[in-house]
């Protein structure tokens, strides 16, 4: 992973593990105070990932709120926002979705190679599609990440896009905030679905950090030998002249 982005997986959860409710609206775990520290964590990113899933159901629209910190980001030839990461194999996007519009922040999907011309005529000029072999895999996807420039990358969701990156074991950093409401619904999407872990009773993940913030309490957890190096790097992003190269 030395080559691959720094990846910082950001998520809140209610304290029964679930990441909102079965049906709208949508559950708002954090805080205003976690959502601004959220939006820091953004605004050091180079890229921000959801799955497609997460696009249909809750349309973010991923850019940084903070005009400060989209200040400071132009300042260093960045974009003002990240640019935006999804996947797919069915190519089930709306282009008219949040996640497309136009703002000046590159936008790349992901998908088999069967389906990269379906969804680019779907998508029409909405975004770069990329394809990556038979199968997506998420080692492959952080390598042309990083053979495009991106040095840090931010993963938000949802449950089977954290579930896929956290299985392989290629996450640096986990930041979960855990909020003090309980959703008690099994039809509701869960933090991480079935599968193999790396992280057991043999094998425990570090926390480095917990702290409240507000009624929120964050814990960070140490999940790779990087973990230092992302502390010290949070405000470095990739040069914008190299990012034009790759693209």
């Amino acid at each position: 992973m030395a080559d691959s982005p720094y990846v910082t997986i950001s998520c809140a959860v209610s304290l029964d593990g679930y990441l909102d409710t079965a049906r709208p609206p949508r559950l708002a775990l954090s805080n205003p105070a976690d959502f601004d520290r959220v939006d820091e964590v953004r605004a050091a990113s180079d890229a921000i990932m959801v799955g497609a899933r997460t696009i249909r159901l809750d349309n973010p629209r991923l850019l940084v709120h903070s005009e400060e910190r989209q200040g400071r980001r132009a300042e260093t030839g960045r974009g003002r926002s990240p640019w935006k990461v999804t996947v797919t194999a069915s190519g089930d996007l709306d282009p008219r979705s949040a996640f497309f519009a136009e703002d000046d922040t590159e936008k790349l999907v992901y998908c088999p190679r069967g389906a990269e011309r379906r969804i680019r005529r779907r998508l029409g000029g909405t975004a770069t599609v990329v394809q990556l072999g038979d199968d997506v895999r998420m080692a492959d996807l952080l390598s042309d990440l990083g053979d495009r420039g991106v040095r840090r990358l931010m993963v938000e969701g949802g449950g089977t896009t954290l579930t896929q990156f956290l299985a392989d074991d290629i996450v640096d950093e986990l930041q979960l905030a855990v909020a003090p409401v309980f959703v008690g619904d099994r039809r509701a999407p869960r933090f991480v679905g079935d599968a193999l872990f790396p992280w057991t009773g043999e094998r425990r993940a570090t926390l480095a950090e917990a702290r409240t913030i507000g009624d929120v309490v964050l814990l960070r957890y140490a999940l790779s030998g990087r973990f230092a190096e992302g502390v010290g790097a949070a405000g470095t992003g990739m040069a914008a002249s190299v990012a034009a190269r790759r693209l």
